[in-house]
């Protein structure tokens, strides 16, 4: 009976286990310094272009860091269309919650939508830059960012 019930268990794990429809990459930042001349960059391909998506940049910091937000440089290059530049202010941290993100220990993983609502994309690849544009330079606490794009579940 006991292996029974590992087997039912182990079934129920699996079929709640779906593809998730995402992209989401990150990259770390040596000695946790973001440097404004370090701008990664994201690629991704769209090939449903039937669903809506939300984009949202992460951002993983030290409890240590100094700000309640970080200003961010983000350039877009969808198919077909030039760069399209914009400068967001992502809040971290709030004066009466602490830090919005979710945390382990010292550590704070903030994902915010920079989608004011979920959007159509183009069938092709994207490319996606992002730069710090923080007055410290270079950038003291921050462990990695990144982008995360996901399919709006109808």
């Amino acid at each position: 009976m006991k292996k029974f019930s590992g087997y039912i268990a182990i079934l129920c794990l699996l079929a709640g286990c779906g593809t998730l429809d995402v992209y989401e990459k990150n990259v770390s930042f040596p000695d946790h310094e973001w440097k404004s001349n370090d701008k990664p960059v994201f690629n991704f391909t769209i090939t449903d272009t039937a669903s809506a998506y939300n984009i949202y940049v992460i951002v993983r910091h030290e409890d240590a860091y100094h700000f309640n937000n970080i200003w961010l440089n983000i350039v877009t290059k969808a198919p077909g269309e030039t760069e399209k530049k914009q400068l967001v202010n992502v809040t971290l941290a709030d004066n009466k919650k602490g830090w919005l993100g979710t945390g382990m220990d010292d550590v704070f993983d903030h994902r915010a939508r920079i989608t004011l609502f979920p959007i159509k994309l183009k069938k092709g690849n994207y490319t996606f830059a992002l730069q710090q544009n923080m007055r410290e330079e270079p950038l003291q606490f921050v462990l990695n960012a990144g982008i995360r794009v996901e399919k709006v579940k109808p």
